[in-house]
């Protein structure tokens, strides 16, 4: 199909690309090697990403995409992804699903007790004899080791000068307000990625210019919302949830804790873009309405304030969600072994595969440049 407007098209691309193209990360632990899969698929198809926002592990993968020159993004997500599953080797999944998730579960149990390398250490004074006050006191492991392995995998000025903008969310501790470090804003660093994927009470609160900030998973684990207040041009954005809102009733106490554990991170993905879906009709509404009024009213300030309000960008919101296996439980999201990481990152590729066979549906909306949401990877 010939592209109406040659000039959304960039490179050699399948989808004509709007102004802006967006990656969205939600957090989730080992299950962002998800994401990583995601961002490879989308660089081997040539689409370009001019800001990623993401909370948690998302953040990491965000500030390791961003922080990085485009042909060696690919290669530092590998390095990081190996780095931080080098103790666990792929584990033996052979006698179906009920012996894959033991091995899963065990593999977790491995990781609870002596941490993930790279990222996370257990601290050697359990944390109810620490002293009151001390980081000790406020977590059951040390962080400290990701701050050497970002700075190893990130070139912190390309990160906050380069073209690619970057955002990542975090809770202050004591105002329990949300905040988004961006690039736009502030220079950024590895205390504000820790920061967002400060979850407690695994991982300590980081300190940044006097405050204490934890995971922004802990409000919102998406930074769709943000992204979305914020756009200025005609957008596309892929959104890469770790957490599905949707699932199965549970049969077992297991699946229990990994059903809730899916309600309370899922991304309300659904919940955000039926809202944009709301406020598009609204503002199409008040847009109709304001050209049938008289010449006499169109210079009204009240008038031009009223259209201000209703003008809007095209914006295309792709969905795409891990959907967990049968031998995955509420742990999958702390099992950092080799296997796993391989596995879901396949996962993410296969993912942006299944989505640009879908392409023409995308293409047109934004050649036309309408709204949409679409879950096009199931």
């Amino acid at each position: 199909m010939a592209d109406a407007n040659p000039r959304r098209r960039r490179g050699n691309s399948p989808l004509p690309l709007p102004d802006q193209v967006a990656l969205v990360l939600q957090g989730g632990g080992a299950l962002g090697a998800y994401q990583a899969g995601v961002y490879e698929a989308l660089a081997e198809t040539d689409i370009e990403i001019d800001w990623i926002a993401g909370i948690s592990i998302g953040a990491v993968n965000a500030a390791i995409i961003a922080g990085n020159a485009p042909g060696e993004r690919v290669a530092k997500l590998r390095s990081f992804w190996e780095r931080v599953t080098a103790t666990l080797p792929s584990l033996p999944m052979m006698g179906g699903d009920e012996w894959r998730e033991w091995m899963h579960i065990l593999s977790a149990g491995f990781v609870a007790g002596t941490g993930v390398p790279g990222f996370f250490r257990p601290r050697a004074i359990p944390p109810i004899l620490a002293q009151a006050g001390s980081e000790g006191a406020l977590s059951f492991y040390d962080s400290a080791p990701l701050a050497g392995t970002l700075d190893a995998h990130v070139d912190w000025d390309r990160l906050n000068d380069g073209p690619m903008r970057l955002s990542v969310g975090a809770v202050n501790v004591e105002s329990g307000n949300f905040h988004y470090f961006d690039t736009r804003d502030e220079r950024l660093d590895a205390r504000h990625i820790m920061a967002s994927g400060a979850l407690p009470p695994g991982l300590p609160p980081i300190e940044i210019d006097g405050c204490w900030w934890w995971d922004g998973g802990i409000v919102s684990n998406t930074p769709l919302s943000h992204v979305l207040d914020r756009q200025s041009e005609d957008m596309l954005v892929f959104q890469v949830d770790l957490f599905p809102a949707k699932g199965d009733m549970p049969h077992t106490l297991m699946d229990v804790y990994a059903r809730e554990k899916d309600i309370r991170y899922s991304s309300r993905t659904r919940q955000v873009t039926d809202q944009l879906m709301r406020l598009r009709k609204e503002r199409e509404t008040i847009r109709k309405v304001l050209k049938k009024l008289p010449e006499a009213l169109k210079d009204d300030p009240d008038v031009a304030k009223l259209r201000a309000l209703a003008a809007e960008r095209a914006v295309n919101v792709v969905h795409l969600i891990y959907r967990a296996h049968g031998w995955e439980g509420g742990a999958r999201d702390f099992e950092f072994s080799r296997g796993s990481m391989e596995h879901h990152w396949a996962e993410g590729c296969a993912a942006i595969a299944e989505t640009m066979k879908k392409g023409a549906l995308l293409t047109r909306n934004i050649i036309d440049g309408k709204t949409a949401a679409f879950d096009l990877a199931k």
